[in-house]
């Protein structure tokens, strides 16, 4: 019975001695976790003067407090020395890691060589960064919106004076874009179905200089038949030129970015496509990458592009053509526009 008792308390003692010692590590594991730092995301914007950029922003911001960390924001609306002190203040912050939506992405190389040599990642967010050590970038594949763009409007006519209103040339997907459309264009320029009329890019993507070099062909005698343009803000200042002419809506005229003012001026006519990229899945990936590389991982990737210096880990997402006929299938399926907001009022 002695021997018992004397096993009861030894038991007793044993519990005991557990449960304390595990409440002991349960209490310094959640000390441990309170002193631990929030990963810090620096978020370079060379603009949000476009529409879908802020779209970009808020969704990025969104997902990665949902995942626990914090963000720092810096716009330097296309100014990039401007750009360039903003990353080597988010650098001096101690950031984690730096996703960059650059507006050159050649002189942009000096604030990526400072964040290497903190140990910082980099993540090139839309627009590849030119000859730098970069360790992922993700996007749509440019090459193919371009493609998209040109075979948008050769759906509705493949002969005549055709002309490609090009993006910044400081944009590296300008030229990817280019890339695409030339890609689509090239066999009627050759058999001589298309004259390539207007070959130029736009400064900075204002609307202004492509309504400015539309005018100012228009203006000279011109005749056009077709405009690729490389996004929407092109494309309005493209169609606020044709207007003043009485051609808009009888000229075909493609962007990309599904603007909300581009795609009322597909139920109007003005405009024949808009190439949609889903920014949901862009924003929210890019976030989860950027934790996952701030903790150490390496992010996965689809492919692998050259920046001049190094083949780049890249992940890609397909884009999407919306026209007129599509529109309740494709942004407000997704959610992207509500139909109000699409149908409610048309652009004038």
């Amino acid at each position: 019975m002695r021997k018992n008792i004397l096993i009861l308390i030894t038991l007793g003692i044993l519990v005991l001695a557990g449960i304390y010692y595990f409440n002991r590590l349960l209490n310094e594991r959640q000390a441990h976790l309170a002193e631990e730092e929030p990963v810090v995301i620096g978020l370079s914007m060379g603009s949000v003067r476009e529409e879908r950029w802020m779209r970009d922003r808020d969704l990025f911001i969104k997902r990665a407090q949902e995942l626990g960390a914090d963000v720092i924001v810096a716009t330097s609306d296309y100014d990039i020395k401007k750009e360039i002190f903003q990353i080597e203040n988010l650098i001096s912050q101690g950031v984690n890691v730096l996703v960059i939506i650059t507006s050159d992405s050649e002189k942009i190389a000096p604030a990526i060589e400072k964040a290497n040599q903190a140990g910082i990642k980099v993540i090139a967010y839309d627009r590849l960064i030119k000859n730098s050590n970069v360790d992922l970038y993700i996007s749509y594949d440019n090459v193919k919106v371009g493609e998209l763009e040109a075979e948008s409007v050769l759906s509705i006519i493949h002969h005549g004076k055709f002309a490609y209103i090009g993006g910044s040339p400081s944009d590296n997907n300008s030229f990817l874009l280019k890339e695409g459309a030339m890609k689509a264009l090239a066999p009627y320029i050759t058999s001589d179905d298309i004259d390539l009329v207007i070959n130029k890019f736009t400064d900075d993507w204002r609307p202004e200089n492509a309504y400015k070099n539309m005018k100012d062909y228009l203006n000279a005698g011109g005749q056009i038949d077709a405009v690729v343009a490389a996004n929407d803000g092109t494309a309005s200042g493209v169609i606020q030129a044709l207007k003043e002419k009485g051609l808009a809506g009888r000229v075909p005229v493609s962007g990309q970015d599904a603007e909300l003012s581009a795609v009322k001026r597909l139920i109007e006519g003005t405009q024949t496509a808009t190439i949609y990229k889903p920014i949901s899945p862009l924003a929210n990936k890019a976030a989860e990458f950027a934790i996952s590389m701030a903790n150490g991982l390496s992010p996965e990737s689809t492919t692998t592009v050259d920046n001049g210096l190094i083949m780049v880990p890249a992940y890609y997402f397909e884009p999407v053509v919306v026209t007129k006929d599509n529109i309740m299938t494709t942004v407000i399926q997704d959610g992207f526009y509500t139909f109000d907001e699409i149908y409610k009022t048309t652009v004038r």
